[in-house]
């Protein structure tokens, strides 16, 4: 378990970094996130460290983050552990990170579309999973959506050192692939996404195994599944008609908002078996909405593979991706995971790793009161 924000935390997960070096090195960077004002580029952190001009550790951080061996995974399984233990009934939640870029060399930039702005942008496209509890959340994993004009160019993969492994796959495929991979705990997945293929995500977690309420909007489409409702035998209709037709079947359902006041707030719920896909659908699917204007439009709709769970059961799990939009991602953005200024993808990762140790220091200290204790004296 966590006991403190402190030293034991950077330790524990940097025990996989077996030279000494490399372990002082990621304490220093990850003192740097923390006390480091502004932008949290390796030129800023040396000189937050060590005073502007100082090149030698400088460039030794920049080696450590880009060209050094060291494997992020074993690091971001070890926060995972140390997360989960902390905070037992989490919920798994991942979001999309578009992180703007002006150059064109940063590793994944492109023209994106990102469904969650509404709109493209000129940058990168990053997944994020993060550990959500009652009162503490953080990210522990991350993949990169990588554009075919990366994937398919050669010189561009190697130069960004890509591996072999990365093979092209949309939004929906890498933030699914992210969910499902190196899960410390059989808990459920909230996919903060709006789902271009819901048919298809919902097949990829009933084949895991895993529960799981991914974003859907009004204007996905679906069949009611339950013959005894209106619009049963319809075939596929928008997802918002479908609820506003059986909006009758909505129920109160309060829910804890402990950022705000009141902390206790209601919303009205509804839950209707449908098939998703233009084929009959195997899988026991509901499709969740929520309003918070009984004489409006449902406010957020969800697709659901959870099994036994009440219609106020599964709102409140919808809540956990509230907490890292509201909670997580500020703290995220003055931590610096969206700073990273190198090229290659290896150093990416490096920076997003100790990105999220420095989140989880942070999120771990402001839940126990107490002021961390920086790794390193800066």
């Amino acid at each position: 378990m966590i006991e403190s924000a402190g030293p034991g935390l950077s330790t524990r997960l940097f025990v996989s970094l077996r030279r000494r070096d490399q372990r002082t090195k990621a304490e220093l960077y990850l003192t740097g996130l923390l006390a480091t004002e502004g932008r949290k580029s390796v030129r800023n952190i040396s000189a937050s460290l060590h005073g502007a001009g100082d090149g030698a550790t400088e460039q030794s951080l920049h080696h450590f983050i880009t060209s050094s061996t060291w494997d992020w995974t074993p690091v971001r399984t070890a926060l995972a552990h140390a997360l989960t233990e902390r905070a037992p009934q989490h919920v798994w939640t991942v979001r999309a990170l578009p992180i703007p870029k002006a150059g064109t060399h940063s590793v994944g930039v492109d023209r994106l579309y990102v469904p969650g702005l509404g709109q493209s942008i000129h940058g990168q496209l990053a997944f994020g999973l993060w550990c959500a509890g009652e009162r503490l959340t953080a990210p522990v994993d991350w993949r990169l959506h990588l554009p075919g004009s990366w994937l398919n160019d050669a010189r561009r993969r190697t130069r960004a050192e890509i591996p072999a492994s990365a093979v092209p796959e949309d939004p929906d495929e890498c933030a699914v692939a992210l969910a499902l991979a190196g899960r410390t705990t059989a808990r459920p997945v909230v996919l903060d996404h709006v789902t271009a293929r819901p048919a298809a995500v919902a097949d990829a977690f009933v084949r895991a195994g895993v529960p799981f309420l991914a974003r859907v909007t009004a204007r996905t489409p679906f069949a009611v599944a339950d013959p005894a409702l209106p619009g049963a035998g319809a075939g596929h209709l928008p997802a918002g008609q479908i609820l506003q037709a059986l909006r009758g079947l909505r129920r109160p359902v309060e829910w804890p908002d402990p950022g705000r006041r009141p902390a206790r707030r209601t919303s009205l719920v509804a839950a209707v078996p449908v098939r998703a896909g233009r084929r009959a659908h195997r899988h026991r699917l509901r499709l969740l909405g929520e309003w918070s204007d009984a004489h409006r439009p449902p406010t957020a709709l969800w697709l659901t593979g959870v099994r036994g769970a009440s219609t106020g059961a599964l709102l409140r799990l919808t809540k956990y991706a509230a907490r890292v939009r509201a909670e997580g991602e500020p703290l995220g953005d003055r931590v610096g995971l969206r700073d990273f200024e190198g090229r290659s993808f290896p150093g990416w990762h490096r920076h997003m790793t100790l990105a999220s140790v420095a989140h989880a220091m942070s999120a771990v200290a402001s839940v126990a009161d107490i002021a961390y204790e920086l790794p390193l004296s800066a």
